[in-house]
């Protein structure tokens, strides 16, 4: 996955706090995640990396993790008041150099958004607010959140579950099968912070009544929300979009609370409008990059050689070597192929590098792995990617001798001058593709 270099703010009491700055569009533009993830693992999940590089075309992001959470210090009770937040946005404003802001605020943080707004239009030149509200515990006036009465079960239930990957069947359903997403997430939430404090937050924002706030937010707003989130009622979006003045409603297909999670690309290209006039529409899903296909030499075989119980500790040794190597490389896996992976690289020196591991681990384990190369132009769909480039590379992969990286003539060209040594293998016809292809095979 892609990581981002993290600096320290310092607020006006002393308190460090950690931040993280993407892109150069031109537009600045703050985002406000919540609680369930510190910066730092964010870049680790692909859904995350789509929406951050989508953004990207237009803005320069800055998100940061709250006092008392992630790698920030603090206390984190400190967090849940408006002016103590406000004065630690501040101070990550200075950090980094921003005098005016669009402040994307999603779920619990949008009341901090909307107090930042209230309280300094100046700096706000646009506000968004993502699956948020102003009250969620049910009155006469406000129908939508939660029954009070159900309030104390609900913080009790999520202190039991902190931790662990159950609150995905209301926080992410479409996502409740993808263990790895599973895994992921579970440990992003104990590394951002404890069950007590988390608790403690989202009873303080669900309580907090921001109804009298709303006619006195005056930059210009736009509401956005799942229309079958199960964790806040588009009710509740609804009636935001009715009581700040002026402000825009979109409602989107989809039942993920979780902003990252979902069709990423519609929710882009609704900020991205919004803040801009326009949208990149097709142009803006596609990205130049490095695609790697990885792929376990005679599977069938092995595993019939070795019994499914050793084979299952071999691919499960396999996964974790692959997945170790993305990390220190810095790509991004796109998925599991069956006996393979699927990656991608913004760099080609990188990728080489990556697969050269790969293959030399996987030999260290018992395993012969091939892995091919390409790099162009790729289409992104939500988690998932697509076009020619990807089908270049996976042809090249499938050409590839036992223990050898082959890649397409377009990626030696691509690193050329970097010392990287290729031998030729000579032109290829690759299925489906146009043309004869030349392929090389990297020195290991």
């Amino acid at each position: 996955m892609a990581a981002i270099e993290s600096g320290y703010a310092r607020s006006a009491d002393g308190t460090n706090l950690a931040y993280q700055v993407s892109g150069e569009g031109p537009i600045d533009l703050v985002l406000l995640h919540g609680v369930a993830t510190p910066i730092d693992l964010l870049s680790e999940e692909p859904g995350f990396v789509r929406l951050r590089k989508r953004l990207e075309f237009f803005s320069r992001i800055t998100w940061f993790d709250a006092r008392g959470w992630g790698a920030s210090e603090g206390d984190p009770r400190d967090s849940l008041t408006a002016p103590a937040f406000e004065a630690d946005l501040t101070a990550v404003l200075g950090a980094v150099g921003l005098e005016r802001v669009a402040l994307v605020g999603t779920g619990l943080s949008g009341g901090k958004a909307m107090h930042f707004s209230v309280n300094n239009p100046e700096r706000v030149s646009g506000l968004v607010l993502v699956n948020s509200w102003a009250h969620n515990v049910q009155d006469e006036d406000h129908p939508w959140g939660v029954p009070a009465e159900d309030l104390d079960g609900l913080v009790a239930r999520v202190k039991q579950q902190w931790g662990t990957s159950a609150a995905l069947e209301d926080l992410a359903p479409s996502l409740l099968a993808d263990d790895r997403f599973r895994t992921w997430y579970a440990r992003s939430t104990r590394f951002h912070g404890g069950p007590d404090q988390v608790a403690e937050a989202i009873r303080t924002a669900f309580e907090e009544d921001l109804r009298s706030l709303l006619p006195s937010i005056s930059v210009r707003t736009l509401v956005v929300h799942r229309e079958a989130n199960r964790v806040v009622h588009v009710g509740a979006g609804r009636y935001l979009a009715e009581n700040i003045p002026d402000a825009r409603l979109v409602v989107l297909p989809g039942d993920e609370h979780l902003f990252y999670v979902g069709d990423t690309d519609a929710l882009a290209d609704e900020i991205e409008e919004f803040l801009t006039g326009t949208r990149t529409g097709p142009e803006g899903d596609a990205f130049t990059m490095t695609v790697l296909f990885t792929d376990i030499v005679a599977s069938t075989e092995h595993q019939t050689r070795v019994g499914p119980r050793e084979w299952s500790r071999l691919t499960d040794h396999h996964d974790d070597l692959v997945r170790a190597a993305l990390v220190r490389h810095r790509g991004h896996e796109i998925k599991t192929t069956g006996d393979g992976f699927l990656a991608t690289f913004d760099a080609a020196t990188k990728a080489l590098r990556c697969a050269a591991d790969i293959v030399a681990g996987a030999k260290d384990i018992g395993l012969e792995l091939r892995a091919g190369l390409h790099t162009g132009e790729v289409a992104v769909r939500g988690d998932d990617i697509a076009g020619l480039t990807v089908t270049i590379a996976k042809r090249v992969c499938d050409l590839a001798m036992p223990q050898e990286v082959l890649v397409s003539r377009t990626v030696q060209d691509v690193v050329a001058g970097s010392g990287i040594e290729f031998a030729d293998r000579g032109t290829h016809e690759l299925k489906g593709v146009p043309r004869t292809w030349q392929l090389l095979s990297l020195g290991l």
